[in-house]
């Protein structure tokens, strides 16, 4: 007798019992994901990345070879950089760590550079110095860790990282190419943008310049804060156009020598920006900006600061 199975009537071939998977992945956040994600760069912070520094900073006392400016006192660094990890916990921030399994390069710290968050999950970085290739693996384990979908990474000679990115709102990204992200880097990161519906705006970066994050932050839904010829017109005309009152930097010494425009938006309206910027902290609470500040004078011998050193992975 020959027995026929009917494979219609089970759940696994669409039949009684199937249910079909009708969330979009961005729906999904904080269900079958982590409550991961975002779109914008103002609205209130919910959740960092950071590297705590450790003995790969020793390499630091050859600057040139590991892109620093100086070397760094690695007690010192800690010490800042904990005293960071607690300004954001006092703003209700949640912190996280890269926790590396082995000793990683000496810029592992600069974790903004090593991805972009999107509404859906991460597009993970692909540096472009050869002294930091390989840090997007510890940050690739870490997202996976806390579930955090990696959208793409990016492939081929293309390089990309995350501080060349902004979102100017919901649908529109701004992305720097420069000496960080080349044209095939933005290429890749342009396309998977684009699949979600997104508009991305290009601006070339002058040379002698490191990220479109050095150049440009947003600090509400209405207000940026840029370096004037640094910042290419084109980016400040897409600002302007979607309702931007865009600020200049009332002293660019502090720009340059103590990363006055190096900060992080906790809030609309709210800043953690370094210790040691006077003249631009009074020029941005004379704009009615609260600013928040932290010393991180010893980390910002290795070439970076506070916004360098966030990955952000979630705003409400």
């Amino acid at each position: 007798m020959t027995h026929t199975f009917d494979t219609l009537s089970t759940s696994a071939y669409g039949g009684p019992g199937w249910t079909p998977r009708r969330t979009s992945l961005a729906e999904e956040m904080g269900t079958v994901w982590g409550p991961f994600g975002l779109s914008s760069e103002w609205s209130p912070l919910q959740a960092v990345l950071l590297h705590r520094p450790g003995p790969e900073l020793a390499a630091s006392q050859d600057p040139q070879a590991t892109l620093m400016l100086a070397p760094v006192d690695l007690e010192k660094a800690q010490a800042q950089h904990d005293a960071l990890a607690q300004a954001y916990r006092d703003a209700g921030v949640t912190v996280h760590y890269v926790e590396p399994p082995d000793t990683p390069t000496p810029n592992q710290i600069f974790v903004a550079d090593l991805l972009f968050m999107t509404p859906e999950g991460a597009i993970l970085a692909r540096p472009a110095s050869t002294v930091r290739a390989g840090e997007e693996r510890n940050v690739a384990r870490r997202l996976a860790e806390l579930g955090v979908p990696i959208l793409r990474s990016v492939r081929g000679r293309g390089t990309f990282e995350g501080a060349d990115a902004l979102w100017l709102d919901e649908g529109t990204v701004i992305l720097g190419r420069g000496l960080r992200t080349n044209e095939e880097g933005a290429a890749q990161v342009t396309a998977t943008l684009e699949e979600m519906g997104v508009t991305v705006i290009p601006v070339d970066l002058p040379v002698g310049t490191m990220h479109l994050m050095g150049m440009l932050r947003l600090v509400d839904r209405d207000l940026a804060v840029a370096w004037p010829r640094r910042l290419a017109t084109r980016g400040v005309d897409a600002l302007r156009q979607r309702g931007y009152r865009v600020l200049f930097i009332p002293d660019e010494a502090e720009a340059i020598h103590t990363h006055a425009l190096n900060f992080v938006t906790l809030g609309p309206g709210e800043i953690l920006m370094p210790e040691g910027n006077p003249v631009t902290q009074a020029f941005l609470q004379e704009a009615g900006v609260i600013c928040h500040t932290v010393d991180v004078s010893e980390l910002m011998k290795a070439a970076g600061s506070i916004g360098c050193m966030t990955g952000i992975l979630a705003r409400a």
